[in-house]
């Protein structure tokens, strides 16, 4: 089972949605941050450093009306895409960021760069919409701490703890459902494998006739394995 869609979540899927309407494309930006010197009697030397963090763009329709080529069944008002996005953005926190292709799989944190919506004239209440995306690394301070009375004397090199990085990516024991979701995307978010999408749904009880019609805020039980959470 396979499904080509993006999705967008925030707080650890306290919130989220699916994009109603694939973008026609996705542009990715991937780059070096290399600098070029000149040293004396030896010409340009080049240095590399670390690369620059994924960019991800693409643009879009909120639609207000029902279209066939629709991504989703649970489609949201134009409305409540944008102050989601407004909403996520004024926390000044990273969003997370799953894309699901025919190729490759995108699951990442990232921060928003750029949100840019209007309403057109005769679009019936449509709301076109760019996005630019920028891949979100967690990081913590380090915390020096200073020589012992007992060490004063000696050379003066301070003691570094070993930072806590924040971690997102432990599989979580329960999911409740957002807006958009199936059993595949579900099973792909939280253990890395659409293909699992069976596990959660015998170990739910879910019926059949249910897997179509999620109920949004259901919370499931999510089985214990390796895979990384959304």
């Amino acid at each position: 089972m396979s499904e080509y869609g993006i999705w967008l979540s925030f707080n650890n899927q306290e919130e989220g949605f699916q994009l109603p309407i694939n973008p026609g494309s996705i542009e990715m930006s991937d780059g070096g941050k290399g600098k070029t010197y000149e040293i004396s009697k030896m010409g340009e030397i080049n240095v590399i450093k670390e690369p620059k963090l994924s960019e991800y763009s693409f643009s879009g329709v909120f639609p207000a009306k029902e279209y066939p080529y629709e991504a989703t069944e649970l489609v949201l008002k134009p409305k409540l895409y944008v102050e989601y996005l407004l909403k996520w953005m004024e926390s000044k926190r990273p969003i997370r960021f799953v894309f699901t292709g025919a190729s490759f799989d995108i699951n990442t944190p990232a921060s928003i760069e750029s949100f840019q919506w209007k309403e057109v004239a005769g679009g019936g209440g449509d709301i076109e919409y760019s996005l630019k995306l920028k891949k979100y690394v967690f990081y913590s301070a380090r915390r020096f701490l200073p020589l012992l009375p007992s060490q004063k004397g000696s050379i003066p090199i301070l003691q570094k703890e070993k930072p806590t990085r924040p971690n997102d990516k432990q599989p979580p024991k329960t999911y409740t459902l957002v807006a958009g979701d199936t059993l595949w995307s579900v099973a792909k978010k939280t253990l890395g494998d659409g293909a699992k999408w069976k596990s959660i749904q015998t170990l739910n009880q879910i019926s059949d006739a249910e897997v179509k019609r999620l109920k949004v805020g259901r919370i499931l039980k999510v089985p214990s394995g390796g895979g990384a959470s959304a």
